[in-house]
């Protein structure tokens, strides 16, 4: 037995989205990172690919999501049968 108590976790997965504006900024287009709690929601990366976007996750989350009970997060790759990867966003909550 670990002398150490494992910390409480939400498993999250990350996805994609695009987003395009309706209001003033009619016609603006953006991609939006997110996670959601279903793996359903997850975006299929490409492996080539998927590495840039949990850098660009992680280094926003850690400067803008730990805080509050939220102590930090770790990714990681799952491949689906078609080869291509969702990512489960483990969040480390105290």
């Amino acid at each position: 037995m670990s002398s150490k108590a494992e910390l409480p976790s939400i498993e999250l997965y990350l996805a994609v989205l695009p987003f395009v504006h309706m209001s003033v900024n009619f016609g603006l287009t953006e991609q939006v990172l997110t996670l959601f709690p279903n793996r359903d929601f997850a975006t299929e990366f490409f492996p080539d690919e998927v590495d840039r976007y949990i850098l660009t996750f992680e280094k926003r989350a850690n400067e803008y999501l730990i805080g509050g009970h939220v102590m930090g997060y770790k990714f990681t790759k799952e491949e689906t049968k078609d080869g291509r990867v969702v990512v489960l966003v483990t969040q480390r909550v105290g």
